[in-house]
């Protein structure tokens, strides 16, 4: 998944009437959240000029899980883990693949959850301190100029008639040179551990999560590799209705559980200042242009009076299988779903923490409608425990 760059940073809607002038803007209302349920999170980080909120969404996800599988009550002990530990070590893994392949391999830095649990399971995890990921001389992320040079290190490699026995070696060296490399052994809270060792007192198992999916070309209960490009790995989704995916997720956040969330956020909805919101755009339009728009007039600089409703659109299996495969629906970016809020309607949220940094009205966390998840979602990841005891029964999990 990749961070899109096309919000606006105010949450203005233009929509044109066919044939005829453009229709008022939008301003979405001043909305006042209530939190329902919040399960304990780490801090907000910043990716940055990189594409790994794959890897920012994926270790926040796991952190909460070690939070509660601890049972860690103190902040200040919360773990801070290293999202780019898990970004260095893919890529290296993924450099194979492609040579193995003769390039016939998305190579980029986006990717997936199971591509973090993949590095988990098979080489640890280290906290942040250990690789940082910016070992270049800026204070965040800027990514550009090391995933170029990986991109044509691998390209120049993959078209050699006989590689090197140098190649993986140098190409390693590059990686560790730009995010740092990671110690053997390091000290946590006075005990050392190796990578593997440290997942392990985490009590992290990477065989303990699934991801879910839910879309019509593949049948229901059954796996299936989500047709992205950056599901290089070939990470497998199980399929179910998009009902069942829904009542895991609450499932899920009622009884403790986070989950680690691909969704597209390339709908207008998906603001910078912390919303999300499947917007209706026709029926808003109309909205906008009618009566209630007569009387309520402007505000005084004259921008639009915020509307006291956005009225969203009501997705479906349908739906979601049209836009997944016209590609309205991609895949975009990675967040961590940690809790369920109100509005001042009492309309319901889930509350998402993004890797953005604090930014918006809300620091860094996002305020999502059940609509836009329910129809953005590529796939979410839970601990299996998490799952509903019907879902639980079918895939035999006890």
């Amino acid at each position: 998944m990749k961070k899109i760059l096309l919000l606006a940073a105010t949450v203005l809607l233009p929509l044109v009437a066919a044939a005829q002038t453009t229709r008022p803007a939008l301003q979405f209302p001043d909305y006042q959240f209530t939190t329902v349920k919040a399960n304990p999170i780490t801090s907000v980080k910043n990716q940055a000029s990189s594409g790994t909120c794959w890897s920012f969404s994926a270790i926040s996800f796991l952190e909460s899980e070690a939070i509660r599988l601890c049972n860690i009550k103190d902040e200040a002990k919360y773990p801070d883990l290293s999202e780019f530990y898990v970004v260095g070590t893919s890529y290296k893994e993924r450099a194979e693949k492609f040579i193995r392949l003769d390039g016939k391999l998305n190579f980029s830095v986006g990717s997936g959850c199971g591509d973090a649990l993949d590095v988990i399971k098979n080489h640890g995890i280290v906290p942040n301190a250990c690789v940082t990921g910016v070992n270049y001389g800026t204070p965040l992320p800027q990514q550009s100029e090391l995933d170029a040079i990986l991109l044509a290190y691998v390209t120049a490699v993959s078209r050699s008639r006989k590689p090197s026995t140098a190649w993986k070696r140098g190409f390693a060296s590059i990686v560790d040179e730009y995010f740092g490399k990671a110690p053997e052994t390091f000290v946590v809270d006075g005990k050392t551990y190796t990578a593997a060792s440290y997942r392990d007192a985490l009590k992290i198992n990477p065989d303990d999560y699934i991801e879910l999916t839910s879309f019509t070309h593949h049948p229901f209960y059954t796996w299936f590799a989500l047709e992205v490009a950056d599901n290089w790995r070939g990470t497998q989704s199980y399929n179910v209705p998009i009902d069942e995916m829904m009542a895991v997720l609450d499932n899920a956040l009622e009884h403790g559980y986070t989950a680690c969330w691909g969704a597209d956020v390339s709908h207008a909805g998906f603001t910078r200042d912390g919303l999300g919101i499947l917007i209706d755009a026709d029926a808003t339009a109309a909205a906008v242009g009618s009566d209630q728009a007569r009387w309520v007039g402007a505000a005084e600089d004259g921008r639009p009076a915020p509307m006291t409703t956005v009225i969203e659109a009501v997705p479906t299996q349908e739906s979601r299988q049209t836009e997944f495969d016209d590609k309205t629906m991609t895949d975009d970016h990675g967040m961590h779903i940690f809790g369920i809020a109100k509005d001042q309607n009492g309309k319901k949220y889930y509350m998402v923490k993004n890797s953005w940094g604090e930014t918006g009205k809300y620091k860094g966390i996002w305020y999502v409608t059940e609509a836009f998840v329910r129809a953005q979602t590529l796939d979410l990841t839970f601990h299996k425990s998490a799952l509903t005891p019907q879902l639980k029964q079918r895939l035999g999990i006890r």
